[in-house]
């Protein structure tokens, strides 16, 4: 299987060519040239399937670079229950994604049992054990660019620490972060990972990760990669959990599901878009984002307006505070039926700090093709649904759970099946949490007193010649 630019200006590639890349040097981002299309023999085979070989017969149609063996052994070293040990009372770590079901037809996926008590780990955690694999067949070393709005940053340090070859420059908004997510990254002292917050929002640092990636020379010279979901391996990790999802929650391939699904950057959904797109039986992909409601606005109307970093929201969902969703490129790409002029002429506007407006152009009537509808929350209905769960069913959620939990109450459908994607453990979000039920969440056994380890990180201004200068004095 080969790769290509959403802006078509970029030579096809293998996966493990474009692994290590992020975004295409044509400033895009890598698509297969056509999704893998799964038969119902195909989803009754992998019914039956554990979450490590329903991982690799996902995984093995978009990896065909590499050798069955090797991509078997990866996964297998990935998915294990002593990695993904956070499980609540009750579920089995060897579900990897355990379904809690609330009522009938009611579900959370539970996607943060990992090291970082965060769905991010879902696919990171391979991506660390792929980038080391692909890095010593090849001989070579990679510098990681990054930027997290809370829990990129974490999953992608942990899972990198001590990977040879391979050093991890993060930036993140300083100050804009839970003190657990800030914790968790500052307070690692591996040599090889270097945090860098910066004086701004998300989008800020988001922006300086892709002028930095679009500079083709120092990306070169300092062999820069990528780990934020434009990079295509967390996109296809992450497609594995809807399938497990799925199956989970039903009992024959004629059903179909609808998953809600936290949203800030669009890499969480995006991944359940190209799952709908092979052929899993789903009907509605809910976009639930919070008081950033860019998402929302284009689903609702057909007009993409990033509101930029002085229009975005600090909010008590943090990891969702974003304006400018990087993945969105991928979906627009799909609905333009390929056309990647289309794609240019649209995204231009966008680079240039514009919008643009679909339904005007005949495009948006395909969007209730693919499935989608969208809502938004904010602090007020997180806390009050926090509270909910609580009260209802006994059950601790976050406040991006809880996002995604509201809009799913108010768009399920009683003869459907909802899978509301669980995104982080309410450890994370302990203010939050405090507010709406008076209580201090349990921690995971040596995460009790994570603030009050040494920190090291540095705070820069967002100045793209300052990050690079940075990394060319620390590598």
């Amino acid at each position: 299987m080969k790769y290509i630019s959403t802006r078509g200006q970029s030579p096809a590639q293998s996966f493990s060519e474009i692994l290590l890349g992020g975004l295409a040097p044509d400033g895009g981002l890598y698509l297969p040239e056509s999704y893998p299309q799964l038969t119902d023999a195909d989803l009754t085979a992998m019914r039956a399937m554990n979450y490590r070989e329903l991982a690799f017969a996902v995984l093995s149609r978009f990896a065909t670079d590499i050798p069955a063996a090797d991509l078997k052994a990866l996964i297998d070293k990935t998915y294990t229950s002593t990695v993904y040990c956070n499980v609540r009372e009750g579920e089995n770590p060897e579900d990897i994604t355990p379904l809690h079901t609330l009522e009938p037809n009611l579900h959370l996926l539970c996607l943060s049992n990992g090291p970082t008590l965060a769905f991010k780990d879902m696919a990171m955690q391979l991506l660390g054990n792929l980038f080391e694999y692909v890095l010593a067949k090849a001989g070579q070393g990679i510098n990681i660019l990054g930027a997290t709005s809370g829990d990129t940053g974490s999953s992608a340090e942990y899972a990198m620490r001590g990977k040879k070859g391979v050093n991890v420059f993060m930036l993140s908004p300083h100050g804009k972060m839970s003190r657990f997510q800030t914790a968790q990254m500052f307070s690692l002292q591996d040599s090889n990972i270097h945090n860098i917050a910066i004086k701004g929002v998300f989008d800020d640092c988001q922006d300086i990760v892709k002028a930095v990636s679009n500079d083709h020379t120092f990306k070169a010279n300092y062999k820069i990669g990528a780990v934020n979901s434009i990079n295509w391996g967390r996109i296809a990790a992450q497609v594995v959990y809807y399938f497990k999802g799925y199956f989970a929650a039903t009992s024959s391939n004629e059903q179909r599901v609808s998953f809600s699904v936290p949203s800030g950057n669009f890499g969480n959904v995006c991944a359940g878009h190209i799952a709908r797109m092979m052929g899993l039986p789903i009907k509605h992909l809910i976009v639930a984002t919070n008081e950033n409601d860019v998402l929302d606005e284009f689903f609702k109307t057909g007009v993409y307006r990033p509101r930029g970093a002085a229009n975005t929201y600090h909010t008590s969902s943090p990891s969702m505070d974003i304006s400018k969703a990087s993945n969105f490129e991928r979906f627009i790409y799909d609905l333009a039926r390929q056309d990647s002029a289309k794609l240019r002429e649209l995204w231009a506007k966008v680079d240039q700090g514009g919008a643009f407006d679909l339904a005007g152009q005949g495009l948006f009537k395909d969007v209730e093709k693919f499935g989608f509808q969208s809502g938004a929350s904010s602090h007020m209905h997180r806390i009050e649904m926090i509270r909910k769960i609580w009260q209802q069913y006994g059950l601790m959620i976050d406040t991006h759970t809880a996002d995604g939990l509201k809009v799913a109450l108010e768009l399920r459908e009683t003869d459907v099946p909802m899978l509301v994607l669980e995104t982080a453990l309410p450890a994370k979000f302990e203010e939050s949490i405090q507010e709406a039920l008076g209580q201090t969440p349990v921690r995971p056994q040596g995460m009790e007193q994570l603030e009050a380890l040494p920190q090291r990180f540095v705070v820069m201004e967002a100045d793209v010649e300052a990050v690079k200068g940075f990394i060319q004095t620390h590598l």
